[in-house]
């Protein structure tokens, strides 16, 4: 699998790195501006970018912008940013309409090897790896009248921890429950969203997330 780097805190750099070839990961590009991801993007053609959001040259948000850019124009290419600070307005902009591929990650979790490694995974798969706490703050904000009201505490649970991306059998293992439950909770929240019976249960759980993260 061959990822492209965007960091310019050379030690978070060096520590990505590391914990990517020690996985087994191919390294294929490395940039410490936006421009320069965007060139690494386009001339290395990953499986993943990685990236952080505030970058050089603005250092605003300019990592973000460079990843909706790879978003838009090869969505075949996964994408996981970085944050040091937990932002709304971010992980809305990365999600858009299409939760496919995507990971939006807190700086902190980087420091353990296992997160970004399944992250990685996960996103050149096609799924989602959203940070737990990105979750919370998100789900956790006030609606008005949503069809997630008529989720079961129990539902509310199995499809939070869908948004983090786990499958049914990793959700299972985190509530202690059988997989059997899980797929009769999946089948509820599809029911009660009113998701298409006719689409694949993979684009379901994408729909079934949007609606969840949007409210």
């Amino acid at each position: 699998m061959r990822v492209v780097v965007g960091e310019n805190q050379a030690l978070v750099r060096e520590g990505i790195l590391r914990v990517l070839e020690r996985a087994g990961f191919e390294v294929a590009g490395v940039a410490t501006d936006a421009p320069g991801v965007l060139r690494q993007v386009r001339t290395q053609r990953p499986d993943v970018l990685i990236t952080d959001i505030r970058m050089p040259p603005d250092r605003t948000d300019d990592g973000l912008r460079a990843a909706l850019e790879v978003r838009s124009a090869e969505p075949g290419i996964g994408v996981i940013v970085l944050s040091q600070f937990l932002e709304d307005r971010y992980a809305f902009e990365l999600v858009g309409d299409h939760a496919e591929g995507v990971g939006y990650l807190l700086k902190e979790k980087v420091a353990d090897p296992a997160v970004l490694v399944d992250a990685v995974r996960r996103v050149a798969a096609g799924d989602t790896a959203l940070d737990p706490d990105v979750i919370a703050r998100l789900v956790g904000r006030k609606r008005l009248g949503s069809p997630l009201d008529d989720l079961t505490p129990r539902e509310h649970e199995v499809l939070a921890l869908m948004a983090e991306g786990h499958s049914n059998i990793g959700i299972a293992e985190k509530l202690v429950v059988t997989v059997p439950a899980v797929e009769r909770h999946v089948t509820g929240i599809f029911s009660k969203l009113g998701l298409n019976q006719a689409a694949t249960s993979r684009h379901r759980r994408v729909l079934a997330v949007l609606r969840y993260l949007r409210g």
